[in-house]
């Protein structure tokens, strides 16, 4: 049986593992297929892509993009993206931007509060890309200032928390137009954090959204039951993975979730209809012009 896991993260945003280690786990994990989903930055796909065709891992190039919509964070995933267009990059690279003016918000707030961070050990252990408040997480455990990367989380780093800081969030409706102009596939990632609700659901799909990350560690089993039921409801595609972030448990690892190829194969569909469609939108204004000449 071919599975696959459709959400991980490397050390180009917050993960611990290396693009190329991804694949290696995958490959001794039995995947046959994985996506690399990074926030906002898309710099592990490449030599993810290069090392999965030496070792037989199919890789899916894919980004994590995060909305805002009536105060909720949703996430949307983008995957068979054309990840290498110059307008694409340009929008990331704002995105890059603002996370960095916003870990220097957090660092000054946790100073007032009195956790000094060494700015350098943050920088460290987001060496590649994008510092995130799981960065943050993870310096504040390493420094004994709490015990866990959740309790960052819970005591400081989440909303409504004193360290917390909001990040540049866009609409959905802007992280679906920016995934459909480079070609690729959007599926609203772990609903139960926000996007869930079935008439919201209904309203991404007439703006293009493909699937539902039904299957996600955060789920119990009848939000599972539930999330496949509205997908089944509205015609869209059902995925799933980790969202691993590295080797620890908190971290789910990768392949510690898994779905079944077919799952893949139904992205494909959506992935070759959205090109047929989109190459009939960008032919039907000549097809116009032709018919007015005559």
């Amino acid at each position: 049986m071919k599975e696959a896991d459709l959400h991980i993260h490397t050390t180009y945003s917050d993960g611990t593992c290396s693009a190329e280690d991804v694949v290696k786990i995958a490959k001794r994990k039995g995947l046959s297929a994985i996506a690399i989903t990074d926030h906002d930055i898309t710099d592990g796909i490449w030599p993810a892509i290069k090392i999965g065709a030496k070792i037989g891992i199919e890789v899916i190039p894919g980004i994590e993009l995060s909305c805002e919509f009536n105060s909720a964070e949703i996430h949307i995933l983008g995957y068979y993206i054309n990840w290498e267009n110059n307008w694409f990059q340009k929008k990331l690279k704002v995105f890059q931007k603002a996370r960095e003016r916003r870990a220097y918000y957090i660092l000054n707030k946790l100073k007032e509060l009195g956790y000094d961070i060494d700015e350098n050990m943050l920088m460290s252990k987001a060496s590649l890309g994008s510092v995130s408040r799981l960065h943050f997480a993870r310096c504040l455990e390493e420094t004994g200032a709490v015990e866990s990367i959740r309790e960052a989380f819970d005591t400081l780093l989440s909303i409504g928390r004193p360290a917390f800081v909001r990040k540049l969030r866009i609409t959905p409706e802007e992280a679906l137009n920016m995934i459909h102009r480079v070609g690729g596939v959007s599926v609203i990632a772990h609903p139960v954090f926000g996007g869930s609700n079935k008439n919201f659901l209904k309203k991404l799909k007439r703006l293009g959204l493909s699937g539902i990350e039904c299957y996600h560690p955060s789920h119990t089993l009848d939000k599972t039951k539930k999330y496949i039921k509205h997908a089944e409801d509205l015609g869209l595609a059902i995925t799933g993975g980790t969202d691993s972030h590295g080797l620890k448990e908190e971290d789910n690892p990768i392949g510690s979730m898994r779905i079944d190829y077919s799952m893949v194969e139904d992205l494909k569909r959506a992935n070759s209809f959205n090109e047929r469609k989109n190459r009939v939108i960008l032919n039907y204004p000549q097809k116009i012009k032709i018919a007015r000449r005559k």
